[in-house]
């Protein structure tokens, strides 16, 4: 069983304590810094009025990245099951034989 740890992530210029399994430390800690990356570049290159509107865009771009990978999974599981069912196909006629 993993201990807990006690954390704390800044985000957006906040501060944010956490008690999370050691295990999850090292994912939190680099989202929490890519997320305050992703803060900098949308502040740089769009007019951001509100901490709350890069943010989201921060939200979205990550959701999306995430369902993009979903969706590129799912497709290329389709063409392995394809892949192997004429592999299959392949093998019933050889062994028929």
């Amino acid at each position: 069983m993993d201990e807990k740890l006690k954390i704390k992530l800044s985000i957006a210029d906040r501060v944010y304590p956490l008690t999370v399994e050691m295990s999850q430390e090292e994912g939190l800690r680099s989202a929490s810094k890519k997320i305050d990356i992703m803060i900098k570049q949308f502040e740089e290159n769009y007019a951001v009025r509100d901490k709350q509107d890069v943010l989201a865009m921060c939200a979205l771009q990550f959701a999306s990245q995430l369902e993009q990978k979903q969706i590129d999974n799912s497709i290329d599981g389709k063409e392995t099951i394809e892949r192997i069912s004429k592999i299959n196909d392949l093998l019933s006629r050889y062994l028929d034989k």
